[in-house]
């Protein structure tokens, strides 16, 4: 097969069809792996250019002020704190109640400094690289907003709070991908994560009843505007996977072999209806476990992903902070290998 760029591999697949050979990009890789294997590496998108992956991955700019040595206020209003890791986690919220929603107002969608990060991407590398921008469905707002207990509890609570919030980041997500298929944008993911290793964050009910008529929604609006749709949400899926595939997604992520998330049966039942991306473990093999035992994983990701087509390699999740440099090498390089069709 002729060589094709980055980008048309990664859209072949989203087609759910055999590239030349299988993609591989990373949502994160962490500063500290990034500095082992490329030293002097300036950003994500330069280490991912360095290292041969297929996308860069970009995000809508929103402001945050540091408000003390390690938090920061988002423009959304909800606190930080830093981490060890690339992402800090949420520690304040600013909507408790209804009356707390209908007082507040989301940032402008349409602000043009937003997607300076989007233009100089495309414009740098659309037609090698594929550019991928990061937007959200229906959870991670409503999360940040109100914070995950405080979310989980209102589900029973305050579903009318609960409703709020879905529409609300229905609407902020579609206007912001007016915004990026304005500037040229063809494929986004959404990193809404609904689950853990035992399951659905919220019953399978209560999913269907609050949030699913949401992502029905924008994935439609994703699609209606001419975007391919990359789904990640790690954890146990099986009891709402359907609903997930049903909403309309091209692909979905990272297909977690930690929560019992079994690649050749997603494959073997979903893999007519969506591209697949995933799934070598990070977060134990990865992390304790050495090259040679990466490179088996990875051979066998490849033998039961590749097969037709639509397969996306890639970790479980992320390259976070406690994968060991060599063992992700040793996936890059048994990709290279294996991962040819």
């Amino acid at each position: 097969m002729v060589e094709m760029t980055s980008e048309e591999r990664v859209l072949r697949v989203l087609q759910r069809q055999e590239p030349d050979r299988v993609p591989h990009f990373e949502w994160v890789v962490d500063r500290r792996v990034r500095e082992a294997l490329y030293p002097g590496c300036k950003s994500h998108t330069d280490f991912a250019v360095q290292m041969g992956h297929d996308a860069v991955i970009v995000d809508p700019i929103f402001r945050k002020e540091k408000i003390s040595a390690n938090r920061w206020l988002s423009e959304w209003g909800y606190v930080t704190q830093d981490t060890n890791e690339e992402h800090g986690v949420e520690v304040e919220s600013p909507i408790k109640t209804l009356a707390d929603f209908e007082r507040f107002t989301p940032p402008d969608p349409h602000v043009p400094e937003r997607f300076t990060a989007v233009e100089a991407a495309v414009q740098k590398y659309q037609g090698d690289k594929a550019v991928i921008v990061h937007l959200n469905d229906v959870f991670s707002l409503p999360r940040y907003l109100m914070g995950m207990k405080e979310l989980l509890m209102a589900i029973v609570s305050k579903p009318e709070l609960i409703r709020a919030l879905v529409e609300m980041s229905v609407t902020v997500n579609l206007e912001l991908a007016k915004e990026v298929v304005a500037r040229g944008a063809k494929i986004v993911y959404t990193g809404d994560d609904y689950a853990y290793n035992q399951g659905p964050l919220m019953s399978p009910k209560h999913f269907r009843e609050f949030f699913y008529p949401g992502l029905c929604r924008v994935m439609q609006g994703y699609k209606e505007l001419g975007l391919y749709v990359i789904k990640h949400t790690d954890g146990n899926l099986w009891k709402i996977i359907d609903m997930i595939i049903d909403s309309g997604i091209d692909c979905l992520d990272p297909i977690d072999p930690q929560a019992g998330m079994d690649l050749g049966e997603v494959k073997a039942k979903y893999g007519q209806r969506v591209a697949l991306k995933g799934n070598v473990d990070c977060a134990q093999l990865m992390t304790f476990g050495t090259p040679d035992e990466v490179i088996e994983a990875t051979k066998e990701a490849l033998r039961v992903g590749m097969p037709g087509g639509g397969f996306i390699l890639s970790s479980s999740n992320s390259i976070h902070s406690a994968v060991k440099p060599e063992n992700y090498a040793a996936m890059m390089h048994t990709l290279r290998e294996y991962g040819r069709y």
